[in-house]
């Protein structure tokens, strides 16, 4: 999804960021997220965001296993933030919305502040990688993705638009496939965390194959 500003650099991005906690949702830069927003808190987030003129939201996930309060879960320590690329009103008071992400972030603190969402002072430097397209894609071992999404696919009983997936770049293939992946919030967070493109293609791959022997061995039913 194209943008109307161009972000060069951490610079170009606030350090106090709205945050979105939200389980199992992965976030990656240039990868296109669709939201359905209907608690009054993250309503008026979206309309806090279009108001400050930033159209900024930082994704991250709950970091559950290390939290003491349930109502306010503790938070892994790098997001994805996303400018609001497209909204629409339901009519029956939620937004339909989508995000595309921007850059990885690193949670420096969480401020206390008066509204009802929270928010993070985050410092962007620690992936400024994140702001050049398709970096470091010519690194992945496609022919090995493509293997084990052929492998998954068939296993699943599933069917993709193969000529897509063949004639798409390296990074928006290793984005969307690891986005839209069944796993859990830890392999997720590995993913997001991955250094370089090249490493999370190979943290995707090394945990779809783990899945497909499982389900092998275990004799699991297809993902409905």
């Amino acid at each position: 999804m194209p943008i109307n500003i161009e972000y060069r650099g951490p610079a170009d991005l606030p350090e106090i960021i709205p945050v979105f906690p939200l389980p199992g949702a992965l976030l990656l830069p240039r990868g296109q997220m669709p939201l359905n927003i209907f608690e009054p808190r993250y309503l008026a987030m979206v309309d806090d965001s279009f108001r400050d003129g930033h159209r900024l939201i930082g994704m991250i996930q709950p970091d559950v296993a290390h939290s003491k309060n349930s109502d306010k879960p503790a938070l892994f320590r790098v997001g994805c933030v996303g400018r609001i690329t497209q909204l629409a009103e339901s009519g029956d008071g939620r937004y339909i919305l989508e995000l595309t992400g921007v850059a990885r972030f690193k949670v420096l603190e969480e401020l206390e502040v008066l509204t009802a969402y929270r928010q993070c002072k985050v410092d962007f430097f620690a992936f400024v990688d994140d702001f050049t397209a398709r970096m470091g894609e010519e690194e992945v071992d496609r022919e090995a993705l493509l293997t084990v999404l052929a492998d998954f696919l068939k296993a699943n009983n599933l069917k993709v638009d193969w000529e897509g997936v063949e004639s798409a770049p390296n990074e928006a293939l290793v984005n969307a496939l690891a986005m839209m992946s069944p796993y859990g919030p830890a392999e997720k967070q590995a993913m997001l965390e991955a250094p370089d493109l090249k490493t999370r293609a190979e943290i995707l791959i090394a945990v779809t194959e783990m899945d497909l022997a499982k389900k092998r061995t275990s004799g699991d039913p297809p993902l409905q």
